[in-house]
């Protein structure tokens, strides 16, 4: 067994062509590993690639090319071991509405082929908080709740890695809490947790490591911090004791001046020291009144790099 959850060389997919239109290329080559034990980042724009790689790994999809190993099992030699080994919570639901919770995922739990006496309904329904709607129909549940069922579903068979596509999409702050308190947890015992997110603040919070997908290609991977780190950009943000307006800056140096009387000036800190651009503003007779910095985030990062393409 390798420290790898996931192990992915030259995946390709091709949808055929419909009518008047053409064969798409979805994927062109993926190479991806995820470290066990991780809590990875799937990202890129709509129509990237991602849903196709997910369903690819959940065996919905069937590859053109490539190879893809879960949890060391070749999907092409092992196909049940690996399906075995990955859950995927999905983006859309798709719960019968005359299922209860319970027996969702005792349904569930069968089609996995989980013996009775090993089926941990009661102790998952308590995990997603359902258990006082172990017995209500499905229909009846609130958009939350439902969400928190597909996670359930997802759990039924026990799997090392859980495949969270898109999870809050559209879910309340309490609903979103307590999902990633469900998550560490999980990941805390052992699973590895596959994210793929548009919230990328919940991915620069939770992931350790990110894939970035455009264009059906990886664009890049690496650790969450080293791409933080990619962006030498810092915004020094200050409010003039007094209103003021922007100083006389140089060419390397971008300046703002906010509706609420705020100066932001940009910067490169390799470059330019912090201390450069307070004596600029010492120096035009401005008064300090409060200095504040702004770091550049995974969202200045993923712009950046998917304008690029």
């Amino acid at each position: 067994m390798t420290d790898n959850a996931i192990e992915i060389q030259g995946l390709k997919k091709t949808y055929a062509g419909t009518g008047k239109a053409p064969a798409k290329e979805a994927l062109k080559g993926i190479d991806l590993t995820i470290p066990r034990g991780s809590i990875f980042g799937l990202l890129g724009p709509n129509g990237a690639g991602k849903s196709t790689l997910i369903n690819i790994l959940a065996g919905l999809v069937v590859k053109s090319a490539g190879t893809v190993k879960i949890w060391g099992f070749d999907q092409d030699k092992n196909p049940r071991q690996s399906r075995a080994a990955i859950g995927v919570m999905p983006q859309e639901p798709n719960l019968d509405p005359f299922f209860t919770p319970a027996g969702s995922l005792d349904v569930q739990a069968g089609l996995y082929g989980v013996p009775k006496a090993q089926r941990r309904t009661a102790e998952i329904l308590d995990l997603i908080g359902l258990t006082d709607k172990a017995d209500a129909y499905a229909r009846s549940l609130s958009g939350g709740m439902r969400r928190r069922l597909l996670l359930g579903k997802a759990l039924v068979h026990s799997p090392q890695i859980l495949v969270l596509d898109e999870p809050t999409a559209g879910v309340d702050i309490e609903l979103r809490n307590m999902l990633w308190q469900n998550v560490r947890k999980l990941n805390e015992q052992g699973m590895t947790i596959i994210l793929t997110t548009h919230y990328l603040e919940e991915a620069e919070e939770m992931c350790d490591d990110i894939a970035i997908i455009n264009h059906g290609e990886v664009i890049i991977r690496d650790s969450t911090q080293n791409l933080l780190g990619r962006l030498d950009s810092k915004t020094l943000v200050i409010t003039p004791a007094h209103p003021a307006e922007l100083p006389a800056l140089p060419e390397e140096i971008k300046g703002d001046k906010a509706a609420d009387g705020t100066l932001s000036f940009t910067y490169q800190s390799e470059k330019t020291p912090a201390d450069q651009i307070l004596s600029l503003v010492r120096d035009a007779g401005i008064m300090i009144k409060d200095v504040r910095t702004q770091e550049a985030d995974l969202e200045d990062v993923f712009l950046s790099l998917t304008r690029a393409q």
